[in-house]
């Protein structure tokens, strides 16, 4: 008995590919147009058609992509499925394309428009290639690499310019794919501009000697970050830091201490648009010594004890959240609800309701208790994502960090 398209995609997650893309195309086209299909059944049958779409049922596909009350999912799928079909260009630059907020559509039609040759999306491409979101970066290098492809780089750079960083990385990216020497472009003043230069430099001796020369301070760090990306030779990477002087971001209040732990935990994935100083910093200085979170746990739990605040065995922040990770433990205490926060990251403990007798009893058993003050305090130019964001957070935030 021939298997059906049910059977071969019962459910989600559970796709008989090779089954699909067998199967007869204006099955799979009238599968697809059908509302009343599960949504990943019809995405499966959409990608099932690359490459034998039948001709006479092409509109009934583009139908469902006018169709802003579809699926997202089902109309992104299709728009990759037609993406050389011309008669979709007028629809694509529409201006009433830019008010479809259905999830992933914008990036979509973008990525579409690219791939029919239309180079008057360069720039909202630049932006798209530009931003923190690799998925969506990813659909604006691959569209402006096919307009490249079909018209040459240079036409597609002459739809841009050189005001906005955006299009200066686009620029970047493109003269280093054409062979061009872009060592120049770590001087750039947009710190996301030169952090995707560095990443494209990978010649140790070229960086080496444009180190000795760089203009700016900046543009010397970045040099350094890039040549040790290429090399991993720590030795070198802090011989040339102490030529430059040991340079930071100096952060009134932050003392070393504190400086240490933030700084080997974050300075090695802070966001792109973060000062270089502190990934010079995380990689030439020496991480705090280590501890044993398990013994620094039983030791807060002991003095909560001895004072009299009966602890709940502790927790992860993320077991308290039910969901994801971050940089401490919590240990509930009394009948009250109170709980107070323990590091990962070091010796340091906190509680929101700043309470004097949990404070005193944590400070006796060599706790550092972080106040209002010394947590308010914002590291600056160190940009770390928390929920959406990615600019510099605050001294409590970093060492009591919680992320879904």
């Amino acid at each position: 008995m021939p298997k059906t398209i049910k059977m071969l995609s019962p459910e989600a997650g559970r796709t008989d590919t090779a089954g699909l893309r067998a199967y007869d195309a204006d099955a799979l086209v009238t599968c697809a147009a059908d509302a009343a299909q599960p949504w990943w059944r019809r995405r499966a049958c959409v990608e099932a058609l690359a490459g034998r779409v039948p001709e006479r049922r092409v509109a009934e596909l583009i139908a469902c992509v006018h169709d802003t009350g579809d699926v997202s999912e089902v109309r992104k799928a299709l728009l990759a499925l037609l993406a050389d079909r011309p008669e979709l260009l007028p629809w694509l630059r529409h201006e009433d394309r830019q008010q479809d907020s259905a999830y992933g559509m914008a990036e979509a039609v973008l990525g579409a428009r690219g791939a029919l040759g239309d180079l008057t999306a360069a720039g909202a491409l630049a932006t798209l290639a530009f931003g923190p979101w690799r998925h969506r970066r990813e659909i604006g290098e691959a569209a402006l690499d096919g307009l490249a492809a079909r018209y040459g780089f240079e036409a597609v750079l002459a739809e841009l310019g050189a005001d906005r960083p955006e299009d200066r990385s686009i620029s970047v990216r493109m003269r280093d794919r054409a062979g061009e020497d872009v060592t120049g472009a770590l001087a750039d003043p947009d710190r996301g501009v030169a952090y995707r230069a560095q990443e494209l430099l990978t010649d140790p001796e070229r960086l080496r000697g444009y180190l000795a020369g760089a203009p700016t301070e900046e543009a010397k760090l970045w040099a350094l970050y890039a040549l040790h990306r290429s090399t991993d030779d720590v030795a070198e990477t802090r011989r040339l830091y102490e030529e430059l002087g040991r340079p930071r971001v100096e952060v009134t209040g932050l003392d070393e201490e504190l400086r240490a732990a933030i700084v080997h935990e974050y300075g090695p994935w802070c966001q792109e648009r973060s000062d270089p100083r502190w990934r010079i910093e995380a990689l030439c200085t020496e991480p705090p010594s280590a501890s044993d979170p398990a013994e620094r746990l039983l030791r807060a739990t002991a003095a909560l004890t001895a004072a009299g605040l009966a602890p709940r065995p502790p927790v992860s922040c993320g077991d308290a959240h039910r969901q994801g990770d971050g940089t401490y433990d919590v240990i509930g205490y009394g009948d009250s609800g109170g709980e107070v926060h323990i590091s990962t990251l070091g010796r340091f403990a906190a509680d929101h309701d700043d309470h004097p007798q949990v404070r005193r009893a944590l400070e006796s058993a060599g706790f550092r208790w972080i106040d209002d003050a010394v947590g308010s305090i914002r590291v600056t130019g160190l940009g770390v994502y928390y929920f959406g964001s990615r600019d510099p957070l605050d001294v409590h935030t970093l060492l009591f960090y919680w992320q879904d």
